[in-house]
């Protein structure tokens, strides 16, 4: 069996197409399925269970020895959550236990870590291990994140294999129900279907221009790639950054989204709500060296190719992945 946490959401069902076009369908789905609508994410897809969150560790306990490999995807990801005994319980406590019955019963172990432990980039965005204890994220969700990836690292015991993956900013079908935290390329093509326009977020900073902000925006196709080559490669443990290797800004995020749906760009800038305008990331970017040094050689999505194919293939006739 192939464990998936998080097997309703966004990556990790994106994560249960790919296995199952690769021939796994033994998978153990986990999360909390209270949630009609995102349920609708695996429900053409093939697997063997649900096991609710809560008493996930247990059923692990006791089923172990069927298990191969666990993809730990879940987590509290809403960047403007400040609750830290939720995003404690949920992205740090919760994910050392299954660290620790991972250990305990010799089962491989990949789980998702954030972009957002890098805070304004004054370190740099390399996902180099040495640098963590410098890092200073900008919210509490990339805080957790961040105490997580360091507590790792520092761990006497760990899985024969495990690696945690900086995800940076991820886009594409199957996230349309994350409300706010969706991408800008989702809430792009609503707004167009809603008022031919879009709306981005005006610069507060002088050596940013309205909409020049950059990030590294990756393909979810390319993060689930990622994610199976860790699963069939299971030799070089440690913490891995996972976006495009290349910040692209939101104007060309837009624009391509227009193109991608044929429509002319109206584009507007609104202030950034202050709740997060002290928080927010102006350009980030993934240095990809290193995944790279371990054998990974699949190209990733330009950012023209993955609009172009989110757009057409997905949000156009609301198909799921």
């Amino acid at each position: 069996m192939i464990v998936i946490t998080g097997a309703a959401g966004f990556i990790g069902s994106c994560l249960l197409t790919r296995l199952n076009q690769e021939g796994f369908f033994d998978i153990v789905l986990v999360d909390d399925f209270s949630d009609e609508l995102k349920n609708k994410n695996f429900a053409d897809k093939r697997y063997s269970k649900q096991i609710e969150r809560n008493i996930f560790p247990v059923w692990l306990r006791e089923n172990h020895l069927l298990v191969q490999f666990v993809f730990h995807i879940g987590a509290r990801t809403n960047t403007a959550e400040f609750d830290m005994d939720l995003l404690n319980e949920l992205n740090l406590d919760y994910t050392k236990t299954l660290w620790n019955l991972c250990v305990e019963f010799g089962l491989p172990f990949v789980y998702a870590s954030s972009a957002a432990t890098y805070g304004l980039g004054e370190q740099g965005y390399d996902d180099d291990e040495a640098t963590l204890q410098a890092l200073k994220p900008l919210n509490p969700y990339g805080v957790s994140k961040n105490e997580f990836d360091k507590w790792a690292v520092q761990q006497e015991r760990k899985p024969y294999f495990w690696a945690g993956l900086k995800f940076f900013n991820v886009y594409g079908p199957n996230e349309y129900h994350k409300g706010r935290m969706a991408s800008v390329i989702f809430h792009t093509y609503q707004q167009i279907v809603e008022t031919g326009e879009m709306k981005l977020f005006q610069s507060h900073r002088p050596d940013f221009r309205d909409g020049e902000q950059m990030r590294d925006f990756v393909y979810v196709k390319d993060v689930v790639e990622v994610l199976c080559f860790l699963m069939h490669h299971r030799t070089h443990s440690g913490i891995y950054n996972l976006g495009s290797g290349k910040a692209r800004t939101f104007l060309d995020l837009v624009r391509n989204t227009f193109f991608a749906m044929n429509v002319s760009p109206q584009i507007s800038f609104i202030p950034t709500p202050q709740d997060i305008r002290n928080k927010y990331q102006y350009f980030t970017e993934a240095n990809m060296n290193k995944l790279q040094q371990i054998g990974y050689r699949k190209s990733f999505y330009t950012l023209e190719e993955g609009v172009f194919d989110y757009v057409q293939t997905y949000l156009v006739d609301k198909k799921y992945y």
